[in-house]
């Protein structure tokens, strides 16, 4: 067995919704068959016991080692605690040749598993000794570094719960939500609305304090010291005991509490100095220590924290205590679990010293052994739930702490005996506050009950209702896909929104380009979500990006399929048939939202088939208003756009909208098959997304098909007198519309340039010359810049042959060079004639044509 192409599918694909890992996996003719390995399942199962059944109760198929490996790499993850259950294998055209597909929760743990199975499996088969523990291991490991944390993730969650999509922008947690100019950011409990200002005077907590203090809120007195000694000052000068923390410290790193000898005060400042240099003396409150959450105006959540701490049972001893008090499933080493394992280290034996014990002492029975004097989670303390207790005038103080430094969300600490009743009748004060807090505490506390505090702040971020979306348009088909993009955009922006765009030339945001290239895939299409002034997109949906990544959104509000066509690059990474084709691109009708629409070619059965997948509603175009699928549709009162009497029209029920093709130049008067087909598709799209009439009239009018505005697709100039247009079509289906579209433009003479694409089939480039010899006088053949694989010669071999059988074609030239064969075919152009250019070099060739035109 040999495990290649293994790609991870970060959205929806075509195997199903779940982001997955896809390998191909090529197997021996006696891997095809399990069955004749002998002993091979047994000795599988005897390395991994787990190993779910192999198929079915009652079916007796074969089955290949494909399947085997696809059962393993998701039961590892699932053995690992990943919550993932979809896989499948399917085998290709190519004999002993599978596509495996399996379900990831990380990226990362979805590849390691890959990798884990290829040598579970090899084990099995060479009857060697495979570590399951130990992978098994590392899978939970890799798994607990690489997920969001419980803070992050129960905020995750929450948005999940609203609709709202989100995407990790690090490795950490650094979260966007929603999309373009409506997205929020969030740094673990940070919002993006947090002041840098706002965060440092949380970090200096003497500042914090003054401010505090001057607001009105109890504090602790204290102060900045410099070294040991002016601590012990400060310490005599607040009056025993104190406290010694970091000016700016976190998670309770290296904070020593109820200082009342200068002993203790050295090994504080010691303790403190070893995470920063500016350390602070302030008094020592005496009592329970509280942890309150402020989102925006309002307390959330409290807590109380205990410190870590045993019980003597008369019979162990600390150590001893302590390791039972860790085996609770519930203590971990990250922050993954409710609790933190108990650290036994130099702190907690200075701590049991003060107390008078050792590591090996045993503690009277029912004695309580505290391990740390500062209550932190993370440094193994526990926390109870206290929410429901917190007196008002506790809950106004908190917020007035957090409303004071500035922050969206706010860890105030508090330390006084009771929540029940106001601080300033129990002498208790806020000793920090802190951005960026742990949510722990109050999603799993110890004891007492969960708080919904991820809900809490998606709810300070979006306003009731809002789900962070913008409109999504996808579009897809064989042809017609850039033109329909950019006319989709052009009504969008005409209606006043900020529109981000992705096709085959490039990436625009608001009309103007920030990347060039081939950007139909699912990268551009994040970096246009990821753009904070894109009020709609409108995505170019290739297959390519689809087969490499799937789709880079979760659903779209609108799809479009203009058509599918049996030149579109079948053959390549097994799709060899329309019908796969059509499998491939209907990925994006199965992921409309469900308020949204497709929008389907009734005209194309393929296409208008794609309509039984839709979990929305559809929208149905073609030209002719009679197609049984239209008047079907129409005569349900549903959405449909057709051509009738020298009008496009939109009919919904009772309702019909009527613009004259007249006043849509792109199809010259209506006479132009292909772009008459474009535009109902893009005003379907538009009317989707509920833009006003008005606009997409406008729209309509403005957007010229020309050079600088639709590269590529049926530009049109004039050359001495002669019609002369360039085009960017390159199969089949697209030769005949344009043939179809030039036969209703007079000239005297018709020539044509062309060239093949190399990753073509065969019969795909001998068609393209087959349908144009039967149209133009002149062809001249060219070889591109680039072969894509084929040997000189191969491609114009391939035309020539297609016009083999011409009844109209007279003269044939073979140029190697597209500028080359450009010049020639404009060279002998007279008045009155018609050429027509298929160019490959789109940019290139477009100014090329345009210097000799301004020439002349």
């Amino acid at each position: 067995m040999e495990v290649s192409r293994i790609r991870a599918l970060r959205g929806p694909n075509l195997w199903s919704h779940h982001t997955a890992v896809e390998a191909i996996v090529a197997c021996t003719n006696e891997e095809l068959s399990i069955a004749g390995l002998d002993g091979f399942e047994d000795r599988l199962r005897a390395l991994f016991p787990e190993l779910s059944v192999l198929q079915p109760t009652g079916h007796d198929d074969a089955i290949p080692m494909a399947h085997v490996f696809e059962l393993t790499v998701l039961g590892l993850q699932a053995e690992a605690g990943c919550p993932v259950t979809f896989s499948r294998t399917t085998q290709t055209v190519e004999a002993g040749i599978f596509q495996v597909v399996v379900e990831y929760s990380e990226e990362a743990v979805g590849r390691l598993a890959v990798e884990l199975a290829d040598k579970l499996i090899n084990a099995a088969l060479k009857s060697q000794t495979f570590d399951l523990a130990a992978a098994l291991e590392q899978l939970r490991e890799l798994d607990e570094d690489v997920r969001l944390g419980p803070s992050t993730g129960s905020i995750v969650n929450a948005a999940l719960a609203r609709n709202i999509p989100f995407r990790r922008l690090t490795d950490g947690s650094l979260v966007t939500f929603g999309w373009g100019s409506r997205q929020r950011k969030i740094q673990a409990a940070e919002m993006d609305g947090t002041s840098a200002i706002a965060e440092a005077i949380a970090q200096d907590k003497e500042l914090t304090k003054k401010l505090l203090h001057a607001a009105g809120v109890p504090v602790p007195l204290g102060r900045s010291v410099y070294d040991a000694d002016d601590a012990w000052k400060a310490a005599l000068e607040i009056g025993l005991p104190v406290v010694v923390k970091p000016k700016d410290g976190n998670q309770g790193k290296g904070v020593t509490v109820n200082v009342t000898t200068r002993e203790q005060l050295d090994a504080g400042f010691i303790a403190a100095s070893e995470f920063r240099d500016d350390i602070l003396v302030e008094r020592f409150l005496p009592g329970n220590d509280f942890r309150l959450l402020v989102v925006g105006n309002k307390l959330v959540a409290a807590a109380r924290r205990d410190p870590p701490q045993v019980v003597g049972d008369g019979k162990k001893t600390v150590r001893e205590l302590v390791d039972q008090v860790n085996k609770d499933p519930r203590r971990g080493s990250g922050h993954s679990t409710s609790l933190t394992k108990i650290r036994f280290d130099d702190i907690a034996l200075a701590s049991l010293a003060k107390q008078g014990f050792v590591a090996d002492s045993i503690p009277p029975k029912g004695q309580r052994v505290v391990l740390r004097n500062n209550a932190n989670l993370s440094t193994g303390g526990a926390a109870t739930d206290v929410t429901d207790d917190v007196h008002p005038e506790v809950a106004a103080r908190a917020v007035a702490a957090a409303q004071m430094v500035g922050l969206d969300i706010c860890g105030v600490d508090l330390v006084c005996d009771s929540v029940l009743k106001p601080i300033e009748e129990q002498n208790g004060g806020i000793v920090e506050v802190n951005a960026a807090p742990g949510l722990r505490m109050h999603l799993s506390p110890s004891f007492g009950k969960g708080r919904q505090v991820g809900e809490a702040i998606i709810s300070s971020m979006f306003e009731e209702g809002e789900d962070g979306r913008i409109p999504i348009i996808a579009v897809t088909g064989t042809n017609g896909k850039t033109t329909t993009v950019r006319l989709i955009a052009h009504l969008l922006t005409a209606s006043g929104l900020r529109t981000g765009m992705t096709n085959t030339d490039g990436v625009y945001v608001a009309g103007r380009q920030i990347d060039s290239g081939d950007c139909s895939g699912p990268r551009s299409a994040r970096n246009v979500l990821s753009h904070p002034d894109v009020d709609a997109a409108v995505f170019e949906t290739a297959r390519g990006g689809v087969l490499r990544e799937g789709l880079a959104y979760d659903r779209c509000q609108v799809a479009v399929v203009t058509n599918i066509g049996s030149g579109d690059h079948l053959g390549l990474n097994y799709i060899t048939t329309v019908e796969d084709l059509a499998v491939l691109k209907r990925v994006i009708v199965q992921n409309v939202a469900d308020n949204g629409y497709a929008v389907l070619n009734a005209a194309d059965p393929i296409v208008a088939a794609m309509a039984s997948n839709c979990p929305s509603a559809v929208i149905f175009f073609a030209a002719d208003n009679q197609h049984p699928i239209m008047a079907t549709h129409r005569a349900q009162g549903k959405r449909v756009v057709f051509i009738e009497d020298g009008h496009l029209i939109a009919a919904e029920g009772k309702f019909r909208h009527s613009i004259p093709l007249t006043e849509i130049p792109i199809t010259r008067n209506g006479s132009i098959g292909f772009q008459v087909e474009n535009v109902m598709a893009s005003v379907a799209a538009a009317w989707a997304i509920n833009i006003a009439w008005d606009h997409i009239s406008v729209g309509l009018k403005t957007f010229a098909n020309e050079a600088d505005n639709a590269p590529g697709r049926f530009n049109v100039f004039n050359f001495r007198g002669a019609t002369l247009i360039a085009d960017y079509g390159h199969n089949p289906d697209a030769i005949l519309a344009l043939v179809r579209a030039v036969e209703t433009m007079p000239a005297k003479r018709r020539s044509v340039v062309i060239s093949g694409a190399g990753d073509r089939r065969d019969q795909d480039i001998r068609q393209q010359t087959e349908i144009l010899g039967e149209s133009f006088d002149d062809v001249v053949l060219y070889q591109d810049q680039c072969q894509r694989g084929r040997a000189d010669g191969e491609v114009i071999a391939l035309l020539r042959e297609g016009l083999g059988n011409a009844s109209k074609t007279s003269r044939v030239d073979e140029i190697t060079g597209e500028f080359i064969a450009i010049d020639l075919a404009m060279d002998r152009l007279q008045a009155g004639d018609l050429c027509l250019i298929l160019i490959d070099q789109v940019e290139e060739a477009l100014a090329h044509i345009a210097r000799r035109v301004a020439e002349g």
